[in-house]
């Protein structure tokens, strides 16, 4: 499988960064023969990026489930996709949290975007809490069981386990909890998909940057990453890119 490598940018980037998104993009083609890369940008950018950028994939970081409507500050796919945008990010822990949204939501969002032809990638995750108080798989679990459609094929969608309290913190799992969640993640997908939940890419999500990405996508069933702060600059970007090429 290609590994996948997707930056999240968050509420970061105004027009002054469409330069650095160009670098990014420039960069990119260099591991493109083995590496798929993507940025989730600003929706505020993804007209001007993908107008300059046309071959690059760019995203936006959430959508709504309905088409239009009475959705005061809400985007829609039908809205991304129009702008340019080729997937989206939805289920982020930080939208689950901050915004309350519940696995019935993301799973409404996902299909919304599938609709019109976007790819998508769930983020799943588990707190700190829940982890020490050992309900970290059924946690994840659960949200992967209901937050994924059950048309969910490999050319769409990709799931990110983002392990909430690693976001930001610099910190991460033991490489065998990393083993441990991605494998059962692998194995619910392949039980409720079959063969082709053997396809669908699983990406870590949760303070990889240039030193650790190596060590991380070497791990079985961690076929890319989610990146946040690291995928600002094509600097940062850079080094998680060729480790990725490297362990294909």
């Amino acid at each position: 499988m290609r590994k996948y490598i997707v930056g999240n940018w968050k509420m970061n980037g105004t027009s002054a960064d469409l330069k650095e998104i160009e670098a990014i993009a420039t960069m990119s083609t260099s591991y493109a023969v083995s590496v798929d890369s993507a940025l989730c940008i600003p929706a505020t950018l993804i007209d001007r990026a993908t107008s300059r950028l046309p071959e690059f994939n760019l995203g936006g970081q959430d959508c709504h489930m309905n088409v239009s409507g009475a959705h005061t500050g809400c985007v829609s796919a039908v809205m991304l996709s129009d702008a340019g945008a080729t997937l989206t990010l939805v289920g982020h822990s930080e939208r689950r949290a901050g915004q309350n949204e519940s696995d019935a939501d993301i799973r409404g969002k996902a299909t919304a975007a599938q609709v019109v032809g976007l790819k998508v990638i769930i983020c799943v995750g588990e707190t700190l809490e829940e982890r020490d108080a050992g309900q970290a798989l059924d946690i994840v679990l659960g949200q992967v069981e209901k937050s994924v459609p059950d048309n969910a094929a490999s050319d769409w969608l990709s799931i990110a386990y983002e392990p909430v309290w690693a976001i930001g913190t610099g910190r991460i799992p033991d490489d065998s909890d990393v083993a441990e969640m991605h494998g059962a993640i692998r194995e619910q997908l392949v039980g409720r998909f079959g063969a082709d939940g053997n396809n669908i890419s699983i990406l870590y999500g949760g303070s990889m940057n240039g030193e650790n990405a190596a060590m991380l996508l070497a791990i079985p069933n961690v076929d890319g990453g989610l990146i946040g702060g690291a995928s600002l600059t094509a600097a940062k970007f850079e080094p998680i890119l060729a480790a990725a090429a490297k362990s294909c």
